[in-house]
């Protein structure tokens, strides 16, 4: 089932409580695959009572350390975010944010939405991991969302897509986050050892090219050519690597 490759990824969750409801919520709409990233208390009794019958998404759900471990098979990954952030990224309402996850999923590629702690939401270094932030459109006047009611609001608009008509068929394969972030961290190897990038001082630049390249969700391939490009370059007096192993297809 399709809806089973769309994961909602809780970032440091501090109510076990809230984890129980949007298990809740996403039982109530399909949605299956829960992850958790450094939770404060799980497994927890309240989070089970919570749940209110939604005990096996509870079951199932994996717990990462990281942001990076808990996407890195998903091909595209949005952030639910209601802050502005100094470096912009693409805004994206529910609905659209929905289909683009429902498109790629029915494609049979993982896919994830994050959600933020109760305190402070996501950070930015959790932000660098998604193509987009997704926005609810609150009242500014009183604009605090419950953890649980983002989720059930983000999967009611997943589900209807799910139940619409089937999205068009592309030949785009997408690269996983795993491989995109192998990918900055060559990037910013060559980039130090070029002498473009100050490791000491690095301000804002890694930020900008992460956001432009997931932007741009290169294919597997595509990827493949900027990894030659990047092994062709000499890096801190060693000689570039031979053009004639770098695929040009």
């Amino acid at each position: 089932m399709s809806l089973a490759r769309i994961r909602i990824v809780l970032v440091r969750p501090q109510h076990p409580g809230n984890i129980g409801a949007v298990a809740r919520a996403m039982k109530n709409m399909g949605l299956s695959s829960l992850v958790l990233v450094a939770p404060r208390e799980f497994p927890a009794p309240e989070a089970v009572a919570r749940a209110a019958g939604a005990d096996d998404i509870l079951a199932s759900a994996q717990v990462a350390e990281s942001v990076a471990q808990a996407v890195a098979p998903c091909t595209r990954v949005f952030a639910t975010s209601a802050r502005a952030r100094k470096i912009p990224w693409p805004v994206l309402a529910p609905e659209q944010a929905a289909g683009a996850l429902w498109s790629e999923a029915a494609a049979g590629h993982e896919v994830a939405l994050l959600f933020g702690g109760e305190r402070s939401g996501l950070a930015n270094e959790d932000v660098d991991f998604a193509q987009g932030l997704v926005q609810i459109p609150v009242d500014p006047a009183f604009p605090s969302l419950n953890l649980a009611a983002a989720a059930q609001v983000l999967c009611y608009e997943i589900r209807r897509q799910a139940l619409g008509p089937p999205p068009a068929v592309t030949d785009h394969v997408p690269t996983s986050q795993d491989e995109l972030n192998r990918f900055f961290a060559h990037l910013e190897t060559v980039l130090i050892g070029i002498g473009f990038l100050n490791a000491a001082h690095p301000r804002k630049l890694m930020r900008r090219l992460v956001r432009l390249f997931r932007r741009a969700t290169p294919d597997q391939n595509e990827i493949n050519i900027l990894r030659g490009i990047l092994t062709a370059i000499p890096v801190a007096g060693q000689p570039p690597a031979n053009l004639d192993k770098i695929s040009q297809e």
